[in-house]
């Protein structure tokens, strides 16, 4: 049983370096842009799905939607084109 200790030692270590990896730096708000700028983010699932939606669009068009790019870019925001 002593012998389990360091392969449960190295199965960890192997299943946190995912996690290590993945929590880059976020900036609080979204990078500045132009107009034409297209904001992609995180949308909910559509009703009876569980595959979430990454939609890009302009922050007017955000906004027409009732998003504040800005606000929400922490949590949401995936990239940004253009």
């Amino acid at each position: 049983m002593h012998a389990a200790h360091p392969i449960l030692a190295l199965a960890l270590l192997a299943s946190a370096a995912p996690l290590a990896a993945g929590s880059e730096h976020r900036p609080a708000i979204a990078p500045a842009g132009t107009e034409d700028t297209r904001y992609c983010m995180k949308v909910e699932a559509v009703t009876g799905s569980r595959i979430e939606r990454i939609m890009c669009w302009t922050r007017a068009e955000w906004e027409r939607q009732g998003v504040d790019v800005d606000a929400d870019w922490p949590k949401e925001g995936v990239r940004v084109e253009g």
